[in-house]
């Protein structure tokens, strides 16, 4: 793996301060890249596509997996300009991305009204005990859909 290139970084970092100057979204960047080459780069487009998944991080990844043909970001490095969220952070697990680089920490997004250690709490306790109400229902009709995909000669395992 290559070291980090801290220019890949400043560019994130420039792609969210530009975000911000015009009132386009969030105050974040994302960029990634493969053999020292940016694949896809992405700012947060939460308010202006009304979408709450829209941040930069899982717009980048989306936009590489798009460029590159595939859903794994294996062999690729990603460069945020903020410490991650839980959500982003999945996502970077699923896309199998090699490393994360970031510039502000989590706490200093918190400082800037962007707070996400309550979903880390969250996570921490049983299903009963958070604040977001989660029941199970249908198990085993829900089950057939697992079924189907253990069954299947045609999947694409991921």
């Amino acid at each position: 793996m290559r070291p980090p290139n801290p220019e890949f970084l400043r560019h994130a970092i420039l792609l969210a301060t530009r975000n911000v100057e015009t009132n386009s979204g969030g105050p974040f960047g994302a960029v990634i890249v493969r053999d020292g080459q940016i694949i896809a780069e992405a700012v947060n487009t939460v308010t202006a596509q009304l979408d709450p998944t829209a941040h930069a991080e899982v717009n980048a990844i989306r936009k590489a997996a798009q460029a590159l043909g595939t859903f794994s970001l294996a062999g690729c490095q990603l460069y945020s300009s903020c410490e991650p969220c839980p959500m982003c952070l999945a996502a970077m697990y699923w896309a199998r991305l090699d490393v994360l680089y970031y510039g502000a920490s989590a706490a200093d997004a918190a400082s800037a009204g962007f707070d996400d250690a309550f979903i880390y709490e969250e996570l921490q306790k049983d299903n009963a005990e958070r604040k977001f109400p989660a029941t199970q229902l249908l198990g085993v009709e829900a089950w057939a859909s697992f079924a189907a995909w253990i069954a299947s000669t045609s999947k694409v395992k991921y």
